[in-house]
């Protein structure tokens, strides 16, 4: 089958084996989705080399497991994917956090093949059916959806909370539609034209960096992954209110950490969430991610596809194999 192969901070197209693990259910893709941790990937991010890709949409071609009702998913059935595989031996897992499973492999970033290919595997119990009512178009954006999610997951937001999000790329345009559910107060610091505008045509109100007061914000949510968006958030957090990174950050930062303890601030790291909730609000059409996609690929095209996800201000690039 065709991949897309990173190694040495280069990708290129290969052909490489059909996927095969003996309890798991192989999947043929549909739609997969470029994000900023496959980008960073390239970059040197993190030592992976292997086949990229963890946004998907597929449909099921054939499974280990019976074909009865009450199993999950079946053959046929179109399926989006929890990233995390995990061994449920360990302690993390027996605990209830299988998504920190001291064994876990992790689709297109950790030990794992993703799904810029023709086909991938995962185990059945990552699966999850896709409504008939939800597009494939809606459905590859099931995982960073989830994502943003996670934050509610993790956190209280009252409707009389002033929140400020950070950042209004891929991920932060999906953190916006969902918070704005909760009717907090809710503010959102976007640096570009079209995020600008996405964010308006929800009636999302936007700050500008200098008018944002500092020491007022109950929740603040960092999605940028940089330094300076970081110290920003800092600045606007109020004592003891929650601040949220929502981004990975490369390398190290310079943090003072005694402030950080003086004005007594919560600080939650949040990563993957609930992949059935995130379903349930794009079946509703409670929110509209394709509202993100700039531009779609076939595999064959995807180091162009690639390319033109790094170009400023693009928020979402899609690849159909």
């Amino acid at each position: 089958m065709r991949a897309l192969w990173l190694e040495d901070n280069k990708i290129d197209l290969r052909d490489i084996d059909q996927p095969r693990k003996q309890d798991e259910v192989l999947i043929k893709i549909r739609k997969a989705g470029i994000c900023s941790t496959d980008l960073e990937l390239v970059k040197g991010y993190y030592p992976y080399a292997g086949v990229l890709g963890h946004e998907f949409v597929g449909e099921v071609i054939s499974s280990p497991f019976p074909q009865r009702e009450g199993l999950g998913v079946r053959v046929g059935d179109r399926v989006v994917g929890d990233i995390n595989a995990v061994c449920n031996q360990c302690e993390q897992c027996l605990n209830g956090r299988p998504t920190h499973c001291e064994d876990r492999t992790v689709l297109g970033i950790v030990n794992r093949a993703g799904t810029f290919a023709e086909y991938t595997t995962l185990p059945i119990a990552n699966l999850h059916k896709v409504p008939a009512s939800v597009s494939d178009e809606m459905a590859v954006f099931t995982e960073p959806l989830a994502a943003a999610l996670e934050i509610q997951e993790q956190i209280q937001i009252k409707p009389t909370d002033r929140v400020l999000l950070v950042g209004a790329g891929r991920l932060g345009q999906l953190i916006a539609q969902t918070l704005a559910l909760t009717g907090c107060d809710l503010r959102v610091v976007a640096r570009h034209t079209r995020q600008q505008e996405l964010l308006s045509a929800r009636r999302i109100r936007i700050i500008a960096e200098e008018e944002i007061q500092r020491w007022r914000w109950d929740v603040v949510v960092e999605a940028t992954g940089s330094p300076g968006g970081f110290a920003l958030a800092r600045r606007a957090i109020r004592p003891r209110g929650t601040l949220v990174l929502k981004s990975t950050y490369k390398g190290e930062m310079n943090v003072n950490f005694s402030s950080v303890v003086v004005d007594e601030v919560n600080i939650v790291g949040s990563r993957c969430g609930p992949f059935e909730p995130a379903l349930r609000l794009m079946e509703a059409k409670q929110v509209n991610p394709t509202v993100l996609i700039n531009d779609e690929f076939s595999l064959s095209d995807g180091v162009k596809a690639f390319e033109r996800a790094a170009q400023s201000g693009i928020l979402k690039v899609l690849l159909t194999p």
